[in-house]
């Protein structure tokens, strides 16, 4: 039996003779079934276990959720500059997915390339200020990627901690000898980058790290980097088209553009939330990585409906940063009033703001009840974040309005109080 068999039968997807499918299963798939459900059980006992509410409208600001036609405020999307279902971006991409249909069917280098592929990824280099880009289906696959195709068994990655699991898993994959240091400790990776004798030394982090809503203390490790003579690779997936000054991201936050060598980020998230990632950099990293990423080699390139989506928003940004400046704004009036409130606000300067409430019960039930007012959040526990650090994670978006913002902290401070989180 195939492996694909095997998967249908676990999915409940039978053909053919039910009878013999079922006496096939009965051992292992009862076994596999036993073990799964006593995992579950601790999971749902511990709180921690997640639900997926179903979302029966567009991504916005406001939504409809199963069960319910109330809107609802929702407050833990990444839709940072309110673009995933704006009216312009909604009318392009469909333009071109009755030019160019709905998908190539192929990796790009056997028939996979549309000319509107090429120009997106001159957009997103023009916006980061590089030479070149390459896309990638997600920014999962961008960092799958990256570092098994450039490192080798005599070069180091040196990654932060509490980097994203695609960053994770992605360095995982490569041959370089790993090294750890401790979350945005500098002393740590300093004291590690004097003792490496590696050919090529990689720092690896992210920009904004989105759990917590904190920054990469991106202009000493680019000090550091050029003292040991290192590489700086950044995650920007939570920065990209909203942070810093002109939404160009941490580098800019940071006051260090330019000087970042290798910049992943994502199209999923603020530029227009709907898929997609990529990798900027000097050009010969990006011709390299045409020829040497596996993900890019072996996987569909994005659908050209998606790719509208991108150049867009790419226009967009290029020409204004008006969205950019109003998600900073709506920043500070959630993270003011909230503290003034007196709960306590991870992060900072960043429209990703968790609310930290330390117990995993505690952070579901607030949800629930926040979710009883028409406010959609989500609470966050273990394994996604430590033990005993459980939190809602807030996110503000541009197209939230301040009476929106004003709705939620109420809603918050009202919770709160019941629940005894604040007096």
């Amino acid at each position: 039996m195939t492996i694909f068999s095997k998967v249908m039968l676990l999915r409940g997807v039978c053909s053919g003779s039910d009878a013999r499918l079922r006496q096939y299963s009965s051992a292992a798939q009862s076994q596999l079934r036993e073990l799964l459900s006593d995992q579950l059980s601790s999971i749902k006992e511990a709180g921690t276990f997640k639900s997926e509410r179903i979302i029966t409208s567009s991504q916005s600001t406001q939504i409809t959720v199963q069960g319910s036609d109330q809107k609802i405020l929702n407050f833990c999307a990444n839709n940072y500059l309110g673009l995933a279902n704006d009216p312009q971006i909604v009318k392009y991409s469909q333009q071109l997915l009755e030019k160019y249909g709905a998908g190539l069917s192929s990796v790009r280098f056997i028939c996979g390339t549309q000319d509107i592929h090429k120009q997106l990824e001159q957009k997103l280099a023009r916006f980061h200020g590089r030479e070149d880009t390459i896309l990638y289906a997600s920014c999962f696959d961008a960092n799958a990627g990256l570092f098994e195709a450039i490192l080798t068994p005599e070069d180091a990655v040196f990654s932060d901690e509490l980097n994203h699991a695609s960053i994770i898993d992605g360095i995982r994959l490569c041959k370089a000898r790993k090294q750890r240091y401790k979350h945005r400790n500098l002393a740590d990776l300093e004291q590690q980058l004097r003792a490496s004798d590696a050919r090529v030394k990689l720092i690896a982090t992210d920009g904004v790290f989105s759990m917590d809503g904190n920054i990469a203390p991106l202009a000493r490790i680019v000090e550091l980097a050029k003292k040991y003579n290192a590489l700086v690779f950044v995650d920007e997936c939570h920065a990209t088209g909203f942070f810093g000054a002109t939404g160009r991201g941490t580098e800019e936050y940071a006051n260090v553009m330019g000087e970042v060598d290798i910049i992943n980020s994502t199209l999923g998230k603020a530029l227009g939330g709907a898929s997609g990632g990529y990798t900027t950099g000097p050009a010969e990293l990006i011709s390299f990585l045409r020829q040497k990423s596996r993900p890019y080699l072996f996987s569909n390139t994005l659908p050209p409906a998606v790719v509208g989506v991108g150049l867009k928003v790419m226009d967009m940004l290029l020409t204004s940063s008006e969205l950019t400046q109003r998600v900073q704004s709506n920043t500070l009036r959630f993270r003011s009033a909230m503290t003034k409130a007196g709960f306590v606000i991870a992060g900072e300067e960043h429209p990703i703001c968790p609310v930290m409430l330390g117990d995993a019960r505690l952070a579901s039930a607030f949800a629930d009840q926040m979710l009883s007012r028409g406010i959609y959040v989500v609470g966050f526990s273990y394994p996604v974040v430590p033990q005993g650090k459980a939190r809602i994670r807030v996110q503000i978006s541009a197209a939230h309005t301040e009476a929106e913002i004003d709705r939620a902290i109420a809603a918050f401070v009202e919770v709160g109080r019941t629940l005894k989180v604040i007096k």
